[in-house]
């Protein structure tokens, strides 16, 4: 049974950082692509940045490039975002996900979900 666990969220003030994490098991995390997406209320769920099997390849939505990164350790099973000049509008529930490529977790087309982690930012 895949597991995707997010971690790491919480309250931050804007302009702050914070890194995201998400463990999975059931599943060899090198054979998938991985990917962040978030919900903010009343919001459809966005894509937020994604990461190919080999991390050769990244992607980013235009509303986080420069601010966010995403990264993953096969080895530990586990995929960050790392999130900084944080602001307002990023506020949001944010999800995991493995699928098998880039192009698939752009067009949501995931395999699994985490069952996410609140990120607030405010002052």
């Amino acid at each position: 049974q895949v597991q995707l666990v997010e971690s790491g969220g919480g309250l931050v003030q804007p302009g702050g950082s914070l890194r995201l994490s998400c463990a999975a098991s059931g599943l060899t995390l090198s054979a998938y692509a991985m990917g962040w997406f978030r919900q903010a209320p009343g919001k459809e769920r966005e894509f937020v940045a994604a990461i190919s099997r080999s991390t050769s390849i990244t992607s980013y939505a235009d509303s986080v490039k420069g601010r966010f990164a995403i990264s993953r350790n096969n080895a530990k099973n586990t995929v960050y975002l790392q999130m900084n000049s944080l602001k307002p509008e990023d506020t949001a529930v944010y999800y995991c996900a493995s699928s098998m490529s880039v192009a698939s977790l752009k067009t949501k087309q995931v395999d699994a979900w985490g069952q996410g982690t609140q990120v607030t930012v405010s002052s």
